[in-house]
């Protein structure tokens, strides 16, 4: 077994010299699996298209497995600021480049990834009973979506699994969300499409996330799916009304950020490396507030418009009623939550739309301030001042501010992650569910 050499650690310039001859293979399938993925789009292909895949996955996992032998169990981030890419170095910009132009011909220019339909056309003609192709020969590009969306979250939550290994809750909530992305968010939709004739439900995805969930003509489409489709506007309804509120009150808004959340789950794996890159000020922030409250609001008149138009028979809005919900599909679900929320990663942090964008959070965080019984409990003389809680923080928060005073940390934006606690060296911070009357001061019995 290779011995962990800890002179690494004195040498800032020996960044690389660590890895060892699998790594390095793993890392050069993974960049060559990359370059055929970008030709086989370019005009390779549905052959290229899966020797590129092939050997991404393939070249991941293997430079991902060997991360088990970097020593004893615990969170190591050695080196992490005197790399490119996880330090917004040139390496870093090019992967967020790499990422937002994949959303950008995913959203708008779907024909140049016809060859990864191509290749996956078969696997959804088994599994949904459809083809990408319709009638008049138009294609759909969101089961290939899907799957790619499904099989990151499954090789970077490998990752995840080992380089946490040593913590229990991080391990559950792991798996927690490869479970939920691979079965109710993939693997069941599809299936109850298959079976109920094209009705198609995400399960995991709650309104307002799903902002068009609630609107008249989803919910008609659904009422018109017989019993299955009445029980899933029934789900629709009681899962923003009853569910959420209940979850909330014990378990805070972790329980659906970072435990069930599509994009919680691909934040916390294939964002996890950008973590650090979460801008902390006091202007951010501030930010931060304005943005995800006013689009909270935004779909809220959004659902209320549509409603209203169509208890009118059209006479409120007319036409404007479509490009208001296009407008919004535009703006803040392709724009916003897709383009801009998982490209930047390497740039502002895993947690981009779920910090400044996304409703769900936004109401899931009213609920957390006022009414939750989770807290971080803090033990201020413990305390060493290190900044680890605060650097690896992804939705911004200054824990250590908390900490240095002994105060109970009772935030909105927090995700309850955990990370805070997995990377404190002295113990300092907890993830506590307890009685609402003392939850912001520590010192309280």
């Amino acid at each position: 077994m290779r011995q962990y050499d800890m002179s690494l650690q004195l040498v800032p310039e020996r960044v690389h010299d660590h890895l060892d001859a699998v790594q390095k293979a793993g890392l050069g399938g993974f960049s060559v699996g990359l370059l055929l993925l970008t030709v086989s789009l370019i005009g390779g292909g549905k052959w290229l298209a899966a020797a590129g895949l092939v050997l991404t996955v393939v070249g991941a996992l293997t430079f991902i497995i060997q991360l088990r032998k970097d020593g004893p169990p615990g969170v190591k981030n050695n080196f992490i600021m005197f790399r490119s890419v996880m330090s917004r170095g040139y390496l870093g910009w090019a992967a967020a480049v790499f990422m937002t132009g994949f959303y950008i011909i995913l959203y708008f220019y779907p024909q140049h990834l016809k060859p990864l339909v191509l290749l996956v056309n078969p696997l959804q003609v088994w599994l949904s009973g459809s083809s990408a192709w319709d009638a008049q020969g138009n294609m759909s590009q969101w089961f290939l979506y899907g799957f790619l969306y499904t099989v990151t979250i499954l090789v970077m939550g490998v990752r995840a699994l080992i380089k946490y290994r040593h913590s229990r809750y991080q391990i559950l909530r792991t798996l927690s969300v490869m479970f939920f992305q691979l079965v109710l968010a993939f693997t069941i939709p599809n299936l109850l499409a298959k079976l109920n004739n094209g009705l198609y439900f995400e399960w995991a995805n709650i309104w307002p996330l799903r902002y068009y969930e609630l609107f008249p003509y989803s919910v008609e489409g659904l009422l018109a799916g017989g019993s299955l489709g009445k029980f899933m506007v029934f789900w629709s309804i009681i899962s923003i009304l009853v569910i959420t509120p209940v979850l909330t009150y014990f378990f805070g808004k972790r329980w659906y950020c970072s435990w069930v959340c599509g994009c919680g789950g691909l934040a916390e794996t294939l964002g996890d490396p950008f973590r650090q890159n979460s801008d902390k000020s006091l202007r951010a922030w501030r930010v931060e507030r304005w943005m995800i409250y006013s689009i909270l609001v935004l779909v809220v008149v959004t659902t209320g418009l549509m409603w209203a138009n169509h208890l009118w028979g059209g006479a409120l809005l007319g036409t404007w009623s479509g490009r208001f919900s296009s407008g919004y599909g535009f703006l803040v679900h392709s724009m916003f939550a897709g383009v801009i929320g998982t490209g930047f990663y390497p740039i502002m942090g895993s947690r981009v739309w779920c910090r400044f964008g996304c409703p769900m959070a936004a109401v899931l965080g009213i609920l957390q301030r006022f009414f939750s019984r989770f807290r971080i409990t803090t033990n201020g003389g413990q305390c060493i001042s290190c900044g680890n809680c605060s650097t690896y923080c992804e939705m911004g928060i200054d824990v250590r501010w908390y900490a240095q005073r002994g105060e109970n940390i009772v935030r909105a934006s927090c995700v309850g992650c955990g990370m805070c606690s997995a990377v404190c060296p002295r113990g300092v911070l907890n993830l506590e569910n307890g009685p609402r009357a003392n939850r912001f001061n520590a010192f309280e019995v």
